[in-house]
């Protein structure tokens, strides 16, 4: 009976172990585990793999606690048997059941909530393991239920993978900062603070925008706003032309290491639909609006006015034109190649790295099997890149 019960303690003490790294993960921001991986935290870099997919983390590692809390009660429970009997045995299986609810979960997902990153280090190891485990179970079940139901298969196939997709837009949003999704400063349409409302409603009419940044001695000095909407009930009035700056609202600034998370509940809060971004020297870097934050959710919303060029062109086999505004991430996506992501943010950056200056058209360079060969150049920025993959990319299955 002393071994029989010593095995629960154990399983017990594995399982609130698992339970309390499990809530850490979770709690752990992906983009800290990577800060810290660099920096050469082991226990760092193997939470950031697991975050990859945070989709499979809950079912996989959750089936393999409640596996050691079932198995840390049989043991127990045949203990009390051998131990009592009659309403001495109910009363103590209450308490062995209480105590693997209280100690096996409850505390343990408290505590793992207030103790994020460092617990998920330390016990990364056992968090892989059990990972590892859960999706093999996930997969005995899930080939059993497809082989009950192969008339639905492909419905159901269909229908995962937008959840899958889903989620993990909503995951990745907790995780990407303003920097990664707002108009760089060099596509940024602005007026200067000396212009008429007539000519700033002429730069709103061309564009098609309904709020344009108003500066002041340059880019890096935005003293306002200017509403379409203000510059039009101006015209309507029948009023004559007046300064900009005496139309103009204020401006929402927001550093570029924002999670664009936060500043969507911040914008929404303060109701505020367009901001720019400052970098670390508070030269201005950029600017975000609310639909920049929510086609991170929901991909793309393209209406009537839009005219842009696509940001992929596919021109040949594993061949394709790309907008140097496409993050490097989406790029490895669509080759089927790792690229150094931490580093850049965009293929634009990536070019401009490997070459170490500022490139000239038609030069090519080549990083992991990827010839990247530079198509247009505006200014100091790389505006086009033509994309080509050495590696044959496996079609879909």
């Amino acid at each position: 009976m002393i071994v029989a019960f010593a095995f629960s303690i154990l399983l017990l003490v594995l399982a609130a172990g698992l339970r309390a790294s499990l809530a850490s993960l979770i709690r752990t921001p992906r983009a800290d585990a990577l800060h810290d991986a660099a920096e050469g935290d082991d226990g760092a870099r193997r939470v950031a793999d697991l975050l990859e997919d945070r989709a499979r983390l809950q079912p996989a590692i959750g089936m393999v606690h409640s596996a050691l809390l079932v198995a840390a009660a049989l043991p127990a429970a045949w203990a009390a048997t051998q131990l009592t009997s009659g309403w001495r045995l109910v009363l103590l299986l209450v308490v062995f059941g209480l105590a693997l609810v209280v100690l096996g979960e409850l505390l343990p997902r408290a505590w793992g909530r207030d103790h994020p990153r460092r617990l998920a280090y330390r016990l990364a190891p056992m968090l892989d393991v059990a990972c590892r485990l859960g999706d093999r179970a996930a997969d005995l079940v899930s080939e059993d239920e497809v082989a009950e139901t192969p008339e639905s298969a492909e419905e159901e196939a269909a229908h995962d993978e937008e959840e899958r997709r889903l989620i993990s837009s909503v995951l990745e949003f907790s995780e990407t900062i303003v920097r990664e999704v707002m108009v760089p400063r060099t596509d940024m349409v602005t007026i200067g603070s000396d212009v008429s409302s007539d000519e700033a409603l002429d730069v709103v009419i061309e564009h098609g925008f309904s709020r344009v940044p108003v500066t002041g001695e340059g880019t890096d000095d935005i003293v306002g706003l200017a509403y379409a909407k203000d510059l039009l009930r101006i015209m309507d009035q029948g009023g004559g032309p007046q300064p900009a700056t005496d139309l103009m609202r204020p401006v929402y600034f927001v550093p570029e290491t924002k999670r664009v998370s936060d500043l969507l509940r911040d914008m929404q809060a303060g109701k505020v639909h367009m901001a720019v971004v400052v970098d670390e020297f508070g030269g201005t870097a950029g600017l975000v609006t609310i639909e920049d934050l929510l086609e991170e959710l929901v991909g793309e919303i393209v209406d009537e006015y839009d005219t842009e060029a696509p940001l992929i062109e596919q021109t040949g086999e594993q061949e394709y034109l790309i907008d140097a505004r496409l993050s490097v991430e989406e790029l490895g996506q669509l080759l089927d190649v790792e690229l150094p992501r931490e580093e850049w943010d965009t293929v634009g950056g990536l070019v401009l790295g490997l070459a170490g200056r500022v490139p000239r058209e038609n030069e090519s360079f080549e990083h992991e099997g990827v010839l990247l060969t530079v198509v247009r150049v505006q200014g100091r920025r790389v505006a086009q890149v033509q994309a080509h993959s050495a590696h044959p990319i496996e079609p879909a299955t």
